[in-house]
């Protein structure tokens, strides 16, 4: 009997001249939850691509469950029991959650009326294999993120499924929704169903994984069991990079550094009666789950939510911010939530990108903007933080996504701010540019700017902030420094 579920040999695969697989080998054990590894770019969607048919290689070989397949397509790869959850999980928002389950099951059998009964049955069996307590009826749309995946997770069930491929499964979900995602995987697991887990995040990879394979640009780098993966060699694997580490916080009160940012009894929609202040050299977090109020709350320092009451003081003087413009006129700077949506002129340069908040600055006489005063700016901070790039002068599109971050972060310390708010810092990055984030942030900070991050990510707050505040439902809740300052005591008091 063929204990592999999956096991391909040398794939390769090209783009344009662009080899995006070099001969990469990968081979995954029945009933074990494998992680595919490696930094934005390393070819971890395509031979996912390749896996479940989507792409044919250019060469190597294919087995599912000991079966060779020369020209293998999606029907081919569902037929063998492969199911990929990919991470806008491919589903559809405005049909019910019954008719999302129900969907492709009718539609391969080819029936062409529609039958509400025979709909709920099969949405019923779909989620009661994973004990998934949900509104058949509601919307997809009107579901929380986590929901949606799970909705995903049981269509793929339906299909008697041997091998679950999850394509960065937790980038959008809280650490709560996490570990009840990580509770359906072990039980899947249970039942012998395969798993193939693919992510960059070091702690989930060694909490859930048997197994890892790491690439990096296109190639095998490294597979073993988890136990025989550490820290430090996964981070050496993942980029090729030997890091120093990070200085460790210097346990220190702000009391006697200058206030730069004061907030007092701030209410706006999604928070209410938050005050705080922020000191020079201080990195305070604000850490709470979704619909905790901390985006809104990184809104209104920014002039994009106005508040209902309260008040907002710079350097002690009090501000009234009417549009970001106002923000950044007064020395605030914001890091957005989404890069892609809000941070972000996508087809445009990476130059502009960086030089867009500046362009009064960069102008000459009678308001004529020079392109080369654009791009020396850019080049500078290009350097500064270090943009992974060969030409600033590509589209931002072209960037991974850590490097994305880094263009906008640049954007930000371009226009001198007092105070630098980062709502999720580090989201969608990979390992290697969370380092360098950080490591820019601790920078910063002792030069003397005031940094708020705003985050769900306990072990990002815990290790980068001298203080955090614990947000729920709109107010602050608790608020830990110093030695309090770890995961174990944050993750109590966000749970």
């Amino acid at each position: 009997m063929n204990e592999n579920v999956l096991c391909v040999k040398g794939i390769q695969k090209s783009f344009g001249g662009v080899h995006a697989l070099k001969g990469v080998d990968l081979t995954i054990k029945k009933g074990e939850i494998h992680c595919l590894a490696g930094e934005n770019g390393c070819g971890k969607s395509t031979i996912i691509k390749v896996i479940s048919g989507f792409y044919q290689p250019d060469g190597g070989s294919i087995e599912i469950d000991g079966k060779e397949y020369t020209n293998l397509n999606t029907a081919d790869a569902i037929a063998a029991g492969i199911q990929v959850i990919y991470q806008d999980f491919s589903i559809f928002p405005n049909l019910t959650v019954m008719e999302n389950l129900a969907f492709n099951q009718v539609l391969a059998e080819k029936k062409k009326f529609v039958n509400k009964k025979e709909y709920r049955k099969i949405a019923e069996e779909a989620v009661k294999k994973i004990n998934f307590d949900v509104d058949l009826d509601a919307r997809v749309e009107s579901l929380p993120v986590a929901d949606k995946q799970l909705i995903a997770i049981s269509r793929a069930l339906l299909h008697n499924a041997k091998l679950i491929i999850m394509d960065e499964p937790t980038t959008a979900l809280t650490s709560k929704e996490v570990t009840r995602l990580f509770a359906i995987i072990s039980e899947l697991k249970q039942e012998g169903i395969t798993i193939l887990f693919v992510s960059h995040k070091l702690d989930e990879v060694f909490e859930i994984s048997d197994r890892i394979t790491v690439l990096r640009s296109g190639e095998n780098v490294h597979s073993c069991p988890i136990q025989e993966m550490n820290e430090e060699k996964f981070t050496y694997y993942m980029t090729g990079r030997n890091f120093d580490a990070i200085p460790e916080k210097e346990i220190q009160g702000f009391e006697d550094k200058d206030c730069l940012l004061k907030v007092s009894h701030l209410s706006a929609a999604g928070f209410e009666d938050i005050s705080f202040e922020l000191r020079a050299g201080e990195i305070l977090g604000i850490v709470g789950q979704l619909g905790s109020g901390r985006t809104e709350l990184s809104l209104a320092l920014y002039g994009m939510l106005r508040p209902f009451s309260g008040s907002i003081s710079v350097e002690g003087e009090e501000v009234h911010l009417d549009s970001a413009a106002d923000a950044q006129k007064c020395g605030i700077a914001l890091v957005p939530e989404d890069r892609l949506t809000e941070g972000l002129f996508l087809p445009q340069p990476i130059y502009k990108n960086i030089a867009v908040t500046c362009l009064d600055d960069l102008a000459e006489s009678a308001g004529v903007l020079k392109e080369e005063n654009e791009k020396a700016l850019s080049q500078s901070w290009v350097d500064e933080i270090g943009v992974a790039t060969k030409d600033h002068t590509l589209p931002v599109s072209t960037l991974s996504g850590g490097n994305q971050q880094k263009v906008v972060l640049a954007r930000c310390l371009a226009t001198k701010p007092k105070v630098l708010i980062l709502n999720g810092p580090t989201v969608g990055v990979d390992i290697g540019a969370k380092y360098d984030i950080h490591k820019l942030l601790r920078e910063l900070a002792k030069t003397g700017m005031a940094i708020l991050v705003v985050s769900d990510d306990v072990a990002e707050v815990s290790a980068l902030c001298d203080r955090a505040i614990v947000m729920k439902a709109g107010h602050f809740s608790g608020e830990l420094t110093g030695q309090e300052l770890n995961n174990e005591n944050l993750y109590g008091v966000t749970a």
